[in-house]
């Protein structure tokens, strides 16, 4: 009889959870495919693991963030000392964004996570409990900063914000699906990087109603 316990089955189901929440989504994925699929006999595994669904999926989306952080906090280190400009900080959330895309593992988790993009807590700055104190929401409020700088209202820059981070999640999942399905992408990953920056950035700058535009940021020297 397969094993219900140890490490070994933990990390079963959270890959086997990775394959079934992207393929059939976070709300309408099955707990039984899953313990299937990690090749578990007992229906409870997930319980016994986790505790619940939702424990699973916050063991996923945990996991999808360890591997990001492990390349933006580098990142975010180098500019701790300048005042990058906003378009250096999207870069680097992109960027590190983007490392998820070398492999079916991380496409997989970028089409989950898009799917969770509005629980970041940015709206009320109250970090969600995975993302309380790490480079990523540091990142996020040096985002809000520079749009605070740009003149952009409280209300609108933190609901621009949220928005943004739903944009990017979509775009790095369509991509994530097109590399999965073995289709060829309208851009090399390099122009799509760039633009899914400068695009957010566009976005976030947008004049807010009945003002004038902001005028470009400046690169730091």
């Amino acid at each position: 009889m397969p094993r219900t316990s140890g490490p070994e089955t933990r990390e079963k189901l959270i890959r086997a959870a990775e394959e079934i929440f992207a393929a059939q989504g976070v709300d309408g994925a099955q707990t039984r495919d899953i313990v299937a699929l990690a090749g578990q006999s007992n229906p409870s595994a997930v319980q016994y693991h986790f505790g619940s669904r939702a424990g699973l999926l916050e063991a996923v989306t945990a996991g999808r963030l360890a591997r990001t952080e492990a390349a933006l906090a580098p990142l975010l280190a180098a500019a701790e000392t300048g005042r990058p400009a906003l378009r250096d900080l999207l870069g680097m959330l992109v960027t590190a964004e983007a490392t998820e895309l070398r492999d079916d593992r991380g496409r997989r988790c970028l089409r989950i996570s898009a799917q969770l993009s509005h629980e970041s807590g940015i709206r009320t700055r109250t970090p969600h409990p995975t993302l309380a104190g790490t480079a990523y929401w540091r990142l996020l409020c040096r985002v809000e900063d520079a749009l605070a700088a740009a003149g952009l209202p409280e209300a609108l820059r933190l609901e621009r914000l949220d928005l943004a981070l739903t944009l990017i999640g979509a775009a790095m999942a369509d991509r994530a699906t097109h590399y999965l399905d073995g289709t060829e992408p309208l851009t090399d990953e390099e122009l799509f990087l760039a633009d899914l920056t400068g695009t957010t950035e566009a976005f976030l700058l947008a004049a807010a109603p009945g003002t004038t535009p902001p005028p470009p940021p400046r690169s730091s020297p």
